[in-house]
């Protein structure tokens, strides 16, 4: 479990972020990554810059007769939207280089048969001009392309921070076919954020919506310059929000049905007022190209870093410090919730902002500032608006009783303690009923592991194996109670009545497990 950030959020399917890979610049500009061996990988889909080529040829289609519509029914007419807000649309071409490892090159001329340890090798060598010494690199050109959009007409332009990775030359082209040297005045990983700043005047811009106030079904817009193809209009509708992916991100994604493709990064996404409500991101793909799913970064989260990036020149983000699970349907009635809703904390940082206001492992947090939270997900995404010392109430759930827990945040860049446990003690025996066989960890075992309480599972049968628990995973807990001996455990699962929530250290990462035994 990576927790780098503010929340690391667990699910059993871990998503794989591919970002471009071939002629990249920061191994994000350049042509979309696939696995080439009769495997693609499904998985979210960095909109990669991709370097400009021929445009794809046109494949005629006879859609038929147009369905009718029913009576009252009227479709969004886009046609203004494009006119109006196309203009403060912007093509971006960004120029890079990456590191080539070179050794005694072959050079013009030299014979392919020759290898390094050929007697002839030398003497062709000698031959081909200069060359590079072993070891050392050059610097190799890469290109790559993506889109954005103007926000004020002295030519600040908001685009994805994937776009502009590791460039050397950024180059803005309007929709007029003027070209402006564009300044990265800074950019965000972690929200995939980059502003940038061209020298001009009374440039068109595009009006800026509240994303917030988005609809799930409602119709959205998008303007971009896929492979190349600029000035594309494509249109959909929201599918979802506050949509978490497996990148290391907290943006709450908006999710839609709008064609996108590499090339589209940094583009606007419309509503049907003609404002912006997002920028387009990342696409979830098994094949490297659309596939349905579009993903784009709220404006309300765009322009919060835009304005610390105009302001500062630097982001910062605030920190609660806690891992944090999906509640199922096993955790809500181990924990005896009436709903399997919230976020299961499975590991509160040391010395944290959680830790400092009392948070503890196996609280289920239901409230940020009076915000239910359904999904896990919902924390980071309230979290992601949120600045360093903004103070936080949290409706929490522990002991079958809600309890109101506030939190001062902290920064996400702020060093803390490595996390510190309790002594340990207990014996060895078994818990049947769950099908686990335990036994104290021993002194050489919490030295080198530095789990100081628990109990190691030495074997896992029926309900546990199950659920997933493994053999030489370390059982923390149950139902948010500390376990220190088998005769704890069977405590705990006496009073139990459909299922338990095992706490287990596996690894570096610690997990909530539901186990049903009802």
């Amino acid at each position: 479990m990576h927790n780098e950030g503010a929340i690391t959020v667990i699910t059993a399917k871990r998503l794989t972020l591919a970002l471009a890979a071939a002629g990249a610049i920061g191994g994000a500009v350049g042509a979309i990554a696939v696995n080439h061996n009769n495997a693609v990988a499904s998985a979210p889909v960095a909109l990669a810059a991709q370097a400009p080529s021929a445009a794809p040829s046109a494949t005629p289609v006879n859609p038929g007769a147009p369905a009718p519509l029913a009576a009252g029914v009227v479709l969004p007419d886009f046609t203004q939207i494009v006119s109006r807000n196309g203009p403060a649309v912007v093509n971006i071409r960004v120029m890079g280089s990456t590191k080539t490892a070179m050794g005694p090159q072959r050079g013009r001329g030299m014979p392919p048969q020759f290898d390094e340890d050929d007697p002839f090798f030398e003497f062709f060598r000698r031959f081909q001009g200069p060359q590079m010494p072993r070891g050392q690199q050059r610097d190799t050109p890469v290109f790559g392309a993506g889109s954005g959009f103007i926000i004020s007409p002295d030519g600040v332009i908001l685009t994805n921070a994937h776009v502009v990775r590791d460039a050397t030359e950024v180059t803005v082209k309007l929709n007029d076919r003027r070209e402006f040297r564009a300044k990265v005045l800074g950019s965000d990983p972690k929200t995939d954020v980059a502003v940038l700043k061209i020298d001009a005047k009374n440039l068109p811009v595009v009006p800026i919506g509240k994303s917030n106030d988005l609809k799930v079904g409602e119709w959205v817009l998008a303007i971009g310059s896929p492979f190349g193809l600029e000035s594309t209009v494509t249109a959909g509708v929201v599918s979802a929000k506050g949509r978490t992916l497996q990148d290391d991100s907290q943006v709450p994604f908006i999710q839609t049905d709008v064609a996108v493709n590499p090339g589209n990064s940094g583009g606007p996404l419309f509503n049907t007022k003609g404002e912006v409500i997002g920028i387009n991101s990342q696409i979830y793909s098994q094949t490297g190209g659309y596939m349905g799913l579009s993903f784009a970064i709220p404006i309300d989260v765009a322009y919060r870093i835009k304005d610390q990036i105009v302001t500062t020149g630097k982001v910062q983000h605030a920190k609660l410090g806690v891992s944090i699970q999906e509640v199922n349907q096993g955790f809500a009635d181990s924990f005896k919730l009436d709903s399997p809703e919230g976020a299961l904390v499975s590991n509160v940082e040391k010395g944290g902002a959680a830790d400092k206001a009392g948070l503890k492992t196996g609280d289920i947090i239901r409230k940020l500032n009076g915000q239910p939270i359904i999904a896990s997900g919902d924390l980071p995404a309230m979290l992601s608006v949120s600045q360093p010392g903004d103070k936080v109430s949290m409706d929490v759930w522990r002991d079958g009783k809600i309890v109101r827990i506030d939190a001062r945040l902290a920064n996400a860049s702020d060093k803390v303690a490595l996390d510190e446990r309790e002594p340990a003690a207990g014996g060895a025996d078994q818990s049947a009923k769950l099908g686990l066989a335990l036994r104290p960890l021993d002194p050489n075992e919490k030295r080198q592991s530095g789990i100081a309480s628990g109990l190691v599972i030495e074997d896992a049968a029926g309900a546990a194996s199950s659920a997933g628990v493994q053999p030489g995973d370390v059982l923390l807990s149950v139902n948010g109670r500390a376990v220190n001996s088998v005769d704890q455990v069977r405590d705990v699962v006496g009073k139990a009545s459909k299922s338990v929530a095992l706490l287990i250290q596996r690894g570096n990462d610690r997990i909530f497990i539901p186990v049903r035994i009802g």
